[in-house]
Parts: structure tokens; sequence; C-alpha cells
């Protein structure tokens, strides 16, 4: 239970409870709307990880000894209902997704070489700039990885996952937050 504030004067008064986020999130769920591709090409430049073989190969050597620098794609999809939790000062949220990976061959097959589990915590605080209404990701988060082979990838390995973790970790605090705060605010507030 929240009290919300009296007004004396005009305002706009904005409140969310878990009941809207979690509805809206089962119906984005159940819509089947929770899903991305990535594409080699749509990774910036000096991003850390490269959607390649050779990239990738650091984690599984097999993948770029069976497929010398072929592109890869991974699909992102929600394995189960993301959860969220609203607080006074924050909107605190579960997300619990799995990331296909498969490596493009020239004709533009698509072979399955891994997939991962990844689970993941965040936090956003709502923002208020220049009339406009935004947040900020706070940096602070956990994430969970797990992997296995996918079904037709042979003998592949699976990837080392730690490693790939510690990775994907510093490249969402190097780029992913940046990102998603100049999105839901280009304008900081102070």
């Amino acid at each position: 239970p929240m009290a919300l504030a009296v007004a004396h004067e005009p305002m706009l008064l904005l409140a969310i409870t878990d009941f809207v986020a979690n509805s809206a999130a089962f119906t984005y769920f159940t819509a089947g709307a929770l899903h991305r591709n990535i594409s080699s090409d749509m990774l910036p430049q000096r991003f850390p990880l490269q959607l390649k073989t050779k990239s990738m190969g650091v984690f599984s050597p097999q993948l770029q000894k069976r497929y010398p620098d072929h592109p890869m794609e991974l699909h992102l999809s929600a394995r189960k209902q993301p959860l969220f939790s609203c607080r006074p000062d924050a909107l605190h949220g579960t997300l619990f997704s799995s990331a296909e990976a498969f490596v493009v061959l020239p004709n533009a097959t698509r072979v399955p070489v891994f997939l991962l589990n990844i689970d993941a915590n965040v936090t956003g605080k709502p923002t208020i700039s220049s009339n406009r209404l935004g947040g900020t990701l706070n940096p602070a988060y956990a994430m969970a990885l797990s992997a296995c082979p996918m079904v037709g990838s042979g003998s592949l390995s699976v990837p080392q996952v730690k490693k790939l973790e510690n990775l994907l970790k510093f490249s969402l605090w190097l780029f992913g937050v940046p990102y998603a705060n100049s999105e839901f605010c280009p304008h900081p507030v102070p």
C-alpha cells in the first residue's frame, strides 16, 4: 500500500503498480513479442564481442576450427514472463531469457551451435527532465548464464560460460546501460 500525494496545485500524478507492470509483461510474453534477432552487422564496431566465429573462438575453440571466420546470429527470447516489482524510487525486474547462437553459412543456412540461458536482475529509476518522462538503468545487476549444445551442432563443445558471462557483464556496463539510458532519458537529470 502506498499513499498518493495530496495536490494543492495542478499536477500530474503517475502511479505504477506491480500489477500493471506484470500485466504488461504477461501480455507481451504471451503474444510472443519478446523476441529479437541480432546479427553481426547490428553491433557497434567497437563492441568487444563481435558476432563472428573468430571472436567466439575464444570461448569455443572448436567453433572457429569448424567454421573459420563465419558470421553468427543470436536469437534472443524470453523463456518465462519477466517479473517486476515497483518500489517508491525504482522499478525492479527479473528477466529470464535465452540466446540461441547460429553460424551463418555462405548459402544463408543457419547452423545451430549452442543455447545460452540468461537470467538477469535490473533496476530502473524513473526521471522527469525537460518535461519528458524517462528513466535510467542502474548498472548494478546480477546475471547468471548456463549453456548447452544445440541439436544439430555436432560435437561442438559448450562455450566457456564464466568467461562469456564476465565479458557480457562488462559489455552491458560499458555499452548496454549507457545506450538504454540515452534512449530513455536523452537529457540526464542533474
